[in-house]
């Protein structure tokens, strides 16, 4: 049985699962994305990574201001497909995903009921899960809740941080939703409700979640560093000896040894030892390895230190 599908998705993460279907032959009758928005004081219009890869493959683009709007409605059932697909999309109200007669199916970047929300790649890696996946299971009322379809684990590595990890669940996602699509093509479809008990939240990440607390222990740092890294980064206040005061963002941290520094250091005390940092933790130190100064580029410790005499984070 050959199905129709509408693909709904905007950012990089969705343009693997939906470049996927196309080279497997499954019908992608529309793409659905957000609207184009200004950038640079409005002189550039941004367009999703979604609209770009569909406008150089020439496939129909909605994008709609409002979910519930008669016009687009009225255009998703217009085209009749019998099969939406969601990955990195908005939350869809029930006049749509009920919509087609097959259902519509999400792709989400853990192992559900793990880690439901905005943003489980970041808080996978920030709790210090040693594994993650992906998941297809079916939208229902309430986020991230319905049943599941399928399933893949990978292990998080200790040198991954949400970047790597999203790179490697975004192309086995992709692998995912077309095998997804085919068990539906093929009548081999199963389903299980997802189990209950194991639900750990993954909201949304704001600054003030990114904000370091050195009074936090070494590792607690350390994994909210990767879980943040490259975007949007931890970040800390630092206090210069020349009376500078600035944000840093920081990207990658080691937890030494305890032989590499002869004296503790409090929490946030700053020590440079040679061409490496170190900050005082709840219960030893940190390295920092590679961080930003607002305004800068990224750079390694050495180099930072070249220009910097920092003596405080906070």
């Amino acid at each position: 049985m050959k199905i129709k599908t509408i693909f709904f998705g905007t950012p990089e993460f969705a343009v693997e699962s939906l470049d996927a279907l196309i080279k497997a032959g499954i019908e992608v009758a529309a793409v659905v994305t957000t609207p184009d928005k200004p950038a640079g004081r409005g002189i550039r219009i941004n367009q999703s990574d979604i609209k770009k890869y569909a406008l150089e493959h020439g496939l129909p683009i909605l994008q709609p201001e409002k979910l519930k709007s008669p016009e687009f409605i009225s255009a998703l059932r217009e085209i009749n497909a019998d099969l939406f697909i969601v990955i990195a999309f908005r939350m869809l109200p029930e006049i749509v995903w009920q919509m087609p007669r097959l259902g519509t199916f999400n792709l989400h970047a853990s192992l559900l009921p793990k880690y439901r929300g905005a943003a489980p790649i970041n808080h996978a890696v920030i709790n210090g899960e040693t594994k993650t996946g992906v998941t297809t299971f079916f939208l229902k009322h309430e986020i991230d809740t319905g049943d599941i379809i399928s399933q893949d684990e990978i292990d998080i590595l200790p040198e991954d941080n949400a970047g790597t990890i999203h790179d490697k669940l975004m192309t086995l996602g992709a692998c995912k939703v077309v095998e997804t699509v085919k068990a539906i093509e093929n009548g081999t479809l199963r389903t299980f409700p997802q189990p209950e008990g194991d639900f750990v939240p993954a909201p949304k990440i704001f600054k003030d979640t990114c904000r370091i607390d050195w009074n936090n222990s070494s590792v607690k740092i350390h994994n909210l560093v990767r879980g943040l890294s490259p975007y949007p980064a931890a970040w800390s206040h630092l206090f210069d000896s020349a009376g500078k005061e600035f944000d840093v963002k920081i990207f990658e941290t080691a937890i030494p040894s305890s032989s590499e520094l002869k004296h503790p250091l409090s929490p946030g005390e700053v020590k440079v030892e040679g061409h490496s940092l170190f900050v005082g933790t709840q219960d030893g130190v940190l390295q920092i390895l590679s961080l930003q100064p607002a305004g800068k580029k990224r750079m390694d410790a050495s180099a930072f230190l070249l220009g910097y005499k920092p003596l405080r984070l906070e």
